[in-house]
């Protein structure tokens, strides 16, 4: 027969953890409430500076490592190619604006300069020519010219006569008319030499004048030839310091190619990288400083080429 069980009194054995549980709560919740929570830095007392609080401007700074470069570089780049002859002067030296750094040969070029030269010694006598020949037509016609007018002065007293003697008979009537044909051609004859005078005087003045034009032209260009030929004698541009040349004797050399650079020392830049963490700090136009053993030098802020400021 079943036995009733009496339910035990008091606290038993699974009721500890949540008496437990619940006692770590309401410590909890008292610490939360009534603890201290300001945190706590040990520093080293020599590491501390005191001073009092004022109201002013606040000056905020970024330190940067930079690099020290000539305020300008001047790239070094002959107009004319050629092979490099001889190298006047070397990296490192002080050049000043004008001188010559390098010398270069060009046969190709001088060649050039006696075609040049050939094609105005041609020109200049094909000019001399036509001149003494226009000049020798121009005799030709004027004599020409005197023939006729002689011929016309006869012709006109033939005619005046028989138009005498035919008024008193004593002529035919075709002798008269031969001796005024006569008169009439003369004179259209001499009508037409003058006429073609007036127009070679014109034709000889446009040629001569045009061949002048074409034999200044070709002296022109012989004189821009032989400039060209100055041009192998590569030159400073300005007063400074002779940075890099990079060329050996015998090189061949391209127009246009970069062979060096001169460094302008008559003033200088910081070039500076900025961290994109400081890119909305730094603008253009603001101001720096630069220690320098013990000297401070002031600078200002410009953008470089490469779109970073520096400077």
């Amino acid at each position: 027969m079943d036995i009733k069980l009496e339910k035990k009194k008091g606290i038993q054995k699974k009721h500890i953890p949540y008496i437990a549980g619940g006692t770590l709560f309401v410590v909890l919740v008292g610490w939360i409430i009534f603890g201290n929570h300001a945190s706590t830095l040990k520093v080293d007392s020599r590491g501390i500076s005191i001073g009092n609080v004022i109201q002013s401007q606040f000056n905020d700074f970024i330190r940067q490592d930079g690099q020290v470069q000539p305020i300008t570089v001047i790239q070094l780049s002959p107009e004319e190619g050629g092979i490099v002859q001889e190298k006047v002067v070397e990296e490192g030296a002080q050049v000043k604006k004008g001188d010559v750094i390098i010398q270069l040969s060009n046969s190709s070029l001088d060649l050039q300069i006696l075609t040049a030269e050939a094609d105005i010694a041609e020109k200049q006598n094909h000019l001399r020519n036509t001149q003494v020949t226009m000049e020798q037509d121009r005799l030709n016609n004027m004599n020409e010219k005197l023939t006729l007018n002689h011929d016309i002065a006869r012709k006109r007293r033939a005619f005046e006569q028989n138009e005498k003697l035919y008024q008193e008979n004593l002529i035919s009537k075709e002798e008269y008319l031969v001796a005024k044909e006569d008169f009439e051609l003369a004179t259209q004859k001499y009508e037409l030499i003058i006429e073609r005078l007036n127009q070679d005087s014109i034709f000889r003045s446009i040629q001569i004048n045009s061949m002048q034009e074409s034999l200044d032209n070709m002296y022109r260009n012989a004189l821009l030839v032989r400039q060209r030929k100055e041009n192998l004698n590569v030159r400073s541009q300005i007063d400074g310091e002779l940075g890099l040349l990079d060329v050996v004797l015998g090189q061949n050399v391209s127009p246009g190619q970069k062979i060096g650079q001169i460094n302008d020392l008559s003033d200088y830049k910081v070039e500076a990288f900025i961290d994109e963490h400081y890119i909305d700090r730094v603008r253009p136009g603001l101001k720096a400083t630069f220690d320098r053993q013990g000297t401070s030098f002031d600078l200002e802020v410009r953008e470089s080429i490469s779109g970073s400021p520096g400077k």
